[in-house]
């Protein structure tokens, strides 16, 4: 059964599956669609297009698939998806994607985003990653599954952040992050690797000492950048978890952290 609040106002195109549920004032616009068992509180705002997958939590005051803010957009169609069972906290602002950048910001599944955070225009975000208060995601950046964010982290426009990252409160990222780090500071810096995370996560002892290794290539021996992706080119080939790492390295268009 569907609960709509005869408060709420949803546009005559918009598609609301089975089990959703919308809190009282709030507005889904055209061409928005939104999966079964999916909880809208009170208060939000929604439009299109955009597509939300199943058992979605939005609450009070989150704008969700707004035009994006950039003043390259021109009205072109442009797209925002979001997958299943995240939680997206109060006055959270996640905005669509422009036309130079693809045409669209997707969020994948099982995702945290806590309250005033914001995921600008054609970003992605993979699943289990957690944006914790006031975090920002200018245009264009990438977050990786497993990834998570402090309170107030900055990440500037066209940054990758990798998998399984841990970025301390207060972080300003203007560079890219390789897979398993801890970093922190403004500008971020690396600390080391986000052991406690991968062991929460079911990394072997066999695998931190891999991933330990190709983190003293890159970043203990003082060799330069070409010349540690080519070791870690070497290690990945006898590491799932270094290739990884490897991988991402050789993807990067930017300068990394460093």
């Amino acid at each position: 059964m569907t609960l709509i609040h005869p408060t709420a106002i949803i546009d005559a195109s918009a598609e609301i599956a089975a089990g959703v549920s919308v809190g009282a004032y709030s507005v889904i616009g055209p061409r928005v669609s939104i999966g079964a068992d999916s909880w809208i509180g009170p208060h939000v705002v929604i439009n299109g297009p955009t597509r939300i997958g199943r058992e979605n939590k939005i609450f009070q005051f989150a704008s969700v698939g707004e035009m994006p803010q950039d003043l390259k957009f021109a009205g072109e169609e442009s797209w925002l998806e979001i997958g299943d069972r995240n939680t997206i906290r109060e006055f959270a602002t996640i905005n669509r994607g422009t036309g130079v950048g693809g045409g669209i910001t997707r969020i994948g599944s099982d995702n945290l985003l806590m309250a005033y955070i914001h995921i600008a225009h054609d970003c992605i975000v993979g699943n289990h990653v957690i944006l914790s208060n006031n975090a920002s995601l200018a245009g264009h950046v990438t977050v990786a599954d497993h990834a998570i964010l402090g309170g107030f982290t900055l990440v500037h426009q066209f940054c990758a952040i990798g998998q399984h990252v841990f970025a301390g409160m207060g972080s300003a990222i203007a560079k890219d992050v390789p897979p398993y780090l801890i970093v922190s500071g403004a500008p971020a810096e690396p600390h080391g690797l986000n052991k406690v995370g991968l062991k929460r996560r079911d990394f072997s002892d066999e695998q931190l000492l891999q991933i330990s290794r190709a983190y003293k290539v890159l970043y203990r021996q003082g060799l330069s950048l070409e010349e540690a992706k080519a070791q870690l080119q070497q290690l990945g080939e006898e590491s799932e978890a270094v290739r990884l790492f490897a991988e991402f390295l050789q993807q990067s268009s930017r300068s990394i952290i460093r």
